[in-house]
């Protein structure tokens, strides 16, 4: 029979086990997501994307009625 102190013993280092994949987790994905902004925008984005502004800079008609 687990007594009180021993189910809030257990408790606690199973959270901080949990915590520490958790933090180590949010630790990778941090560093992935920094390097993923460090790469270039592929021209073919940037070239819809000046597409779509010259659309809105003349009136935006999408051929749409």
């Amino acid at each position: 029979m687990m007594t009180k102190d021993t189910k809030d013993a257990k408790n606690a280092s199973t959270r901080g086990f949990k915590g520490d994949a958790s933090d180590a987790i949010g630790s990778q994905l941090k560093q992935y997501y920094k390097s993923v902004e460090q790469e270039p925008v592929p021209d073919h984005l940037l070239d819809l994307l000046e597409k779509l502004d010259q659309a809105e800079r003349s009136g935006g008609s999408n051929g749409t009625a």
